[in-house]
């Protein structure tokens, strides 16, 4: 009868195994378990440490030190503000465009075989492998008006006194800050579109040889289609880095003459330490930021809309 009654029990309660409890998942672990997450611990906290020290407390200290209006009504008082700048579009329009038109077209030239190119290639990088300080201080010492390199060899070679290349002109000496500028980075962006280059199937060219593209049509109608987001994106990072570009200003020109030279990430720099103004320095280099965040804007869409393929 016992056993007849168990049947009927277990005919109407089904028995169901008691399932193992599911450990808990623990949020602010990200999933992580054990010596994983110690091991992420051990690799996150020093990066953040120097993320706050170096990154995030200057960033914050800067922007309460330029935190008044005042310091920027006075920036703007300022002729040599207003002449920095015009010295900084300057050298951004002249120095981004012909630097980064002139490793378009030197990458197709190394695109060319033979021993040789690849000889002229390895010495054409040479001046990006360089340090840059040594470079740019050596420029500075061959710009010298007096006894400097390149007016002695015109005196020598022509009999031509040569200019001050530094000392008396504004414009002369600009010029010369824009041509060190290219000279020393313009190997660095080539070796990126070359590789870009690189990277366009040979297909494509040969049914363009056979449709009767060759020459500038090429050009125009294969490769630089192919390049363009690259090129765009090379140029948006190389305005970002030329924008903050200190040394080729400071050691070239020193600012002269009669600060006529500087740009804004040199002024900040003088404003700060030499006019003993951190707030007016501060200011200085804030003033960029309607440049700066824009192009940051559509540089992060830029990559995220195309990711950077040909």
């Amino acid at each position: 009868m016992a056993d007849v009654q168990a049947l009927r029990t277990t005919e109407a309660f089904p028995f169901r195994p008691v399932s193992a409890a599911k450990p808990r998942r623990t949020v602010w672990r990200f999933g992580l378990q054990g010596s994983e997450f110690t091991w992420a611990i051990a690799f996150l906290v020093p990066y953040a440490a120097l993320f706050l020290a170096f990154v995030a407390y200057p960033v914050v200290y800067g922007l309460w030190l330029g935190r008044e209006p005042a310091l920027y009504a006075e920036l703007i008082s300022e002729p040599i503000y207003q002449r920095t700048v015009v010295n900084t579009i300057l050298y951004l329009g002249i120095g981004v465009n012909l630097k980064m038109f002139g490793a378009l077209m030197l990458s197709g030239f190394f695109m060319r075989r033979g021993w040789w190119v690849k000889g002229l290639l390895l010495i054409y990088v040479l001046p990006w492998a360089v340090p840059a300080l040594p470079s740019f201080i050596s420029i500075h010492w061959m710009l010298n008006g007096q006894w400097g390199l390149i007016n002695n060899a015109l005196y020598n070679f022509f009999g031509v006194d040569g200019p001050g290349w530094l000392e008396t002109s504004r414009w002369l000496a600009l010029g010369s800050v824009i041509a060190s500028h290219i000279w020393k980075w313009m190997p660095f962006w080539t070796v990126i579109l070359l590789a870009g280059r690189m990277a366009i199937p040979q297909e494509l060219y040969e049914a363009a040889d056979m449709d009767g593209a060759t020459g500038v049509k090429r050009f125009t109608h294969v490769t630089f289609p192919l390049l363009a987001n690259l090129y765009l994106v090379c140029t948006l990072l190389s305005t970002l880095f030329t924008l903050g570009d200190f040394n080729s200003v400071y050691f070239v020109s020193g600012g002269g003459p009669a600060l006529s030279t500087h740009v804004l990430a040199t002024l900040g720099i003088r404003d700060a330490f030499e006019v003993a103004r951190p707030d007016l320095g501060v200011a200085v280099v804030m003033s960029a930021l309607p440049l700066m965040i824009p192009l940051v804007i559509l540089l992060m869409r830029k990559l995220h809309t195309t990711e950077v393929q040909l």
